[in-house]
């Protein structure tokens, strides 16, 4: 189904109602465009800015396709959308990013088989079926590695570092994980850690952000700075690594590729690169918050922009910055933080706050870029 370009008073429909789903929903409203959440019960923070919501399971085929036909066009804030949802919406409305975006992404042994495939480097890494592979895998891929399911892991869930490989380990480490089927990756022992932001229409036309250097406290994305101060060949390199992966993709919307930047031993020019990937997110992302205030458009605007079939202007910068999550009670600072004159706040409207729980972020701009 070919995507045609969405008028003013048009309806993009959201599947899911997190603070992503949140923020697009606002920037679809900045230009005229409508915005429909489709999300199971919950604390839906999106419901509360968009036109019009259903509250349904991703499984309710009569809900699903009620929605598709009151919309435009379907997006997403999440990865790990039903396929067959996603499929049977297809049926009835333009879905972008397309299916094969949502098939390679939620199964991290197929993401990294397609990026190794189109040429990028990857941890080695081995499909583990069962317990019995672990020993062999490791031959192969070496310690220390990092076991993880291959199904639903984010911000560090479904994952177990092993350094020893000894018998004990291995068990332990196979029951954390529901002895599920699971993906050995060797450790990447990384400088940092950036991600590319990279925007594409149905058209094949592409921009992209500047390239954000990211800080994680117990796996959960803490800080993201911009500049990344990694020089400009290694930002070159992170864009063209992510515009394969959508070309391959065929996609449309904003796409966030994270990469480990090894230290100066790689990407010595002789073989050894100096990017490795990490993984993919077929969605705006945590990484990409800062653009809201110091860019004249924000990934959620560009992201709306590319599924609608509008023209998609290049991401112009106009400070540095940094941007910061919020967690759990830290949200409560909101006063203090309101008050600075440097810093854009933006916080989710969460009923509930718990421990480590995004409930919003702030960007602090620090110098106009060029000073």
């Amino acid at each position: 189904m070919t995507l045609r370009a969405i008028a003013p008073g048009g309806v993009i429909g959201i599947l899911g109602g997190g603070q992503l789903g949140r923020m697009l929903a606002l920037a679809a409203a900045r230009l005229g465009l409508q915005a429909h959440i489709y999300a199971p019960a919950g604390d839906n923070p999106a419901f509360d800015v968009a036109h019009a919501h259903t509250e349904a399971a991703y499984d309710d085929e009569a809900a699903l396709c009620r929605f598709a036909e009151a919309v435009d066009v379907i997006t997403y804030e999440f990865e790990n959308v039903p396929l067959a949802a996603a499929a049977l919406l297809a049926e009835h409305a333009p879905v972008r990013p397309g299916p094969l975006a949502l098939e390679v992404a939620q199964d991290r042994l197929r993401e990294k088989s397609f990026a190794a495939g189109l040429g990028i480097a990857t941890p080695p890494f081995a499909n583990i079926e069962h317990e019995d592979d672990l020993t062999p895998a490791l031959d192969e891929v070496g310690l220390p590695a990092v076991l993880k399911t291959r199904l639903f892991g984010y911000d560090g869930k479904g994952q177990v570092m092993l350094r020893s490989g000894g018998k004990a380990e291995l068990a332990a480490a196979w029951e954390k994980l529901g002895r599920a089927p699971c993906i050995l990756e060797g450790f990447v022992a990384f400088e940092c850690e950036i991600s590319v932001l990279l925007a594409r229409g149905a058209d094949g036309a592409v921009v992209a952000f500047d390239v954000p250097r990211n800080e994680h406290e117990h796996h959960v994305l803490r800080h993201s700075h911009v500049p990344c101060g990694m020089g400009a060949d290694v930002e070159a390199e992170a864009r063209a690594i992510a515009g394969r992966l959508a070309d391959a993709l065929d996609y449309a919307g904003v796409l966030a590729v994270e990469l480990f930047v090894l230290p100066d031993g790689g990407g010595d020019g002789h073989g050894a690169p100096r990017l490795v990937f990490n993984e993919f997110a077929p969605r705006v992302h945590n990484s990409g918050h800062w653009t809201e205030a110091a860019c004249l458009h924000s990934q959620f605007d560009l992201h709306v922009r590319a599924v609608a079939g509008w023209p998609l202007p290049e991401p112009l910068r106009h400070h540095d910055c940094v941007m910061t999550n919020l967690l759990g009670n830290e949200a409560d600072n909101w006063r203090a933080l309101a008050a600075q004159p440097d810093v854009l706040l933006h916080l989710y409207g969460k009923r509930e706050s718990r421990t480590g729980r995004k409930m919003g972020h702030y960007t602090r701009l620090l110098r106009p870029t060029g000073e």
